[in-house]
């Protein structure tokens, strides 16, 4: 499970098709934090070896390294959508590789994404972690686009075209996800939805980096799926 707090960007190092999917391998931008890793490591071609004996005691310097601590079948949810690590390593600089089934393919723009492309990255929240956003699986439910962006004051203002879908999930002052970020509807129309983002989400995700047109992924707060179908099974048995 994640929050939707998105803890850094990162840059895709190498994106290659592969029998039955497609495989990543993403660079973490350096950000406060550091740990461990321990498991399967990659040497500086990307191939899969077998981490050195000091690769599990390796720690963050001094500014820290987010994701010092990756490691084999660890968690991370990449532009919101939630993968698998299956090799990484930490020197000289941490990486991950992940791989994307068929059907992640199909649903997520991530088989499109190529090397130096950026993508937003959160690892799953641990039990003693603090809550900051809202309940975020990983599980991307469409991709939309982005139909606006307006600058207004100090902050932005993006508007997304809604698809029919999810559209009964969206509603005014509710939380979705957008290609990770824990985000609240501002504004909902019958086509369109809108999100204000403040200068600290601009900055530190790749929504700066987007532009109209682009696609995002959408993830719908899934307190709602569980709202609908206790519902529709009480008006079943009632109709009953």
């Amino acid at each position: 499970m994640f929050t939707g707090i998105v803890e850094t960007t990162g840059t895709v190092v190498e994106a290659t098709d592969d029998e039955g999917g497609r495989r990543l391998r993403i660079e973490p931008d350096r950000a406060a934090g550091g740990g461990t890793g321990d498991a399967d490591a990659m040497d500086d071609a990307g191939a899969v070896v077998d981490a050195p004996s000091d690769a599990n005691e390796a720690e963050g310097d001094a500014d820290g390294v987010e994701f010092a601590d990756l490691h084999h079948g660890q968690s991370i949810a990449v532009s919101g959508v939630c993968l698998t690590v299956e090799a990484y390593r930490l020197e000289p600089t941490p990486q991950f590789e992940v791989f994307l089934a068929s059907e992640t393919v199909e649903k997520t723009y991530l088989g499109e994404v190529a090397a130096g492309d950026r993508v937003n990255l959160e690892r799953a929240l641990p039990a003693e972690g603090r809550f900051d956003g809202h309940l975020v699986q990983g599980h991307v439910d469409t991709v939309t686009e982005i139909t606006g962006i307006e600058r207004v004051g100090d902050d932005w203002v993006f508007e997304f075209d809604l698809p029919e879908s999810v559209a009964r999930y969206v509603v005014q002052k509710g939380s979705v996800a957008l290609d990770g970020i824990s985000l609240t509807v501002a504004e909902r129309g019958a086509e369109r939805f809108g999100v204000a983002i403040i200068p600290t989400t601009h900055e530190l995700t790749t929504l700066s980096a987007k532009s109209v047109g682009d696609p995002v992924h959408v993830e719908v707060d899934v307190v709602a799926k569980y709202v609908e179908r206790m519902v529709s099974g009480y008006v079943d048995a009632v109709g009953e």
